[in-house]
């Protein structure tokens, strides 16, 4: 759907159109990621949860309409971007439980207080900056290609910001999950390894990884979700969280 007055911008909906949102036609478009991390935290009622990243708002969006009693902050550097996502706050009218705060996790503005959230959800760029082509387009750019920010810093903020025994939950390509893990090593454990299968049969190119701060119980590799049937469709249990809004258990 387009907007007469901003033919820059679509409006497009996730979980069966229980949230609807406006992002830029250009550069970086939401696809199921967003979906499948807010699916994946472990939130309730009256908890406080943390989205480094917020990008359009797209993640705290899903996670606000799954669990109505949680609150979200989203955290996003790009100030188009933040502006944008506290329209889609309003648009969803959640601004009483979710806020957009403009900052860079690596200088925390001083209203994201360490230590206090219950979860924190994390979608990072998933490309090193010395090894990644560049997309043309620089939102795209810098939503996909690390920065200085690289993923040992995001890992390092999330665990700032958690409270102790606090959940951190990423999603991130499933060939970087050696980095993310060594970054929690020490300072988080029960951790949880989720693979996202593409089909049956094929090798995962993403995983959602949850922790706690604090807690050092072993760590478990989850069976995971298969997304996609042989003819491309959806699973049914991909459905169920991608359109029903079911949670995800790790």
């Amino acid at each position: 759907m387009t907007d007469p007055a901003h033919p820059e911008l679509s409006e497009d909906a996730l979980l069966g159109r229980r949230v609807r949102f406006r992002q830029p036609r250009q550069g970086y478009r939401v696809a199921i990621d967003p979906v499948l991390l807010a699916a994946a935290v472990p939130a309730g009622p009256g908890d406080l949860v943390l989205d480094a990243g917020a990008g359009v708002g797209a993640a705290a969006l899903c996670l606000a309409a799954r669990v109505p009693g949680c609150r979200v902050v989203g955290v996003e550097v790009q100030r188009d971007l933040a502006r944008l996502a506290s329209d889609n706050v309003a648009l969803n009218g959640v601004g009483d439980r979710v806020e957009i705060v403009v900052g860079d996790i690596a200088a925390p503005p001083p209203r994201l207080a360490p230590g206090t959230f219950d979860h924190i959800m994390v979608n990072p760029p998933y490309l090193e900056a010395d090894k990644a082509v560049s997309p043309p387009h620089p939102g795209k750019a810098r939503a996909n290609v690390e920065s200085t920010v690289d993923l040992e810093v995001w890992v390092r903020f999330a665990l700032v910001m958690a409270r102790a025994k606090g959940s951190l939950t990423f999603i991130h390509r499933a060939d970087r999950m050696d980095t993310l893990l060594g970054a929690l090593s020490g300072a988080a454990g029960d951790t949880v390894v989720f693979p996202l299968w593409p089909a049956a049969g094929q090798p995962a190119k993403r995983v959602l990884v949850r922790a706690r701060k604090g807690i050092m119980a072993p760590m478990r590799l989850a069976p995971g979700l298969v997304l996609h049937e042989d003819g491309g469709r959806f699973t049914r249990e991909a459905e169920a969280v991608l359109r029903d809004a079911q949670r995800l258990v790790l």
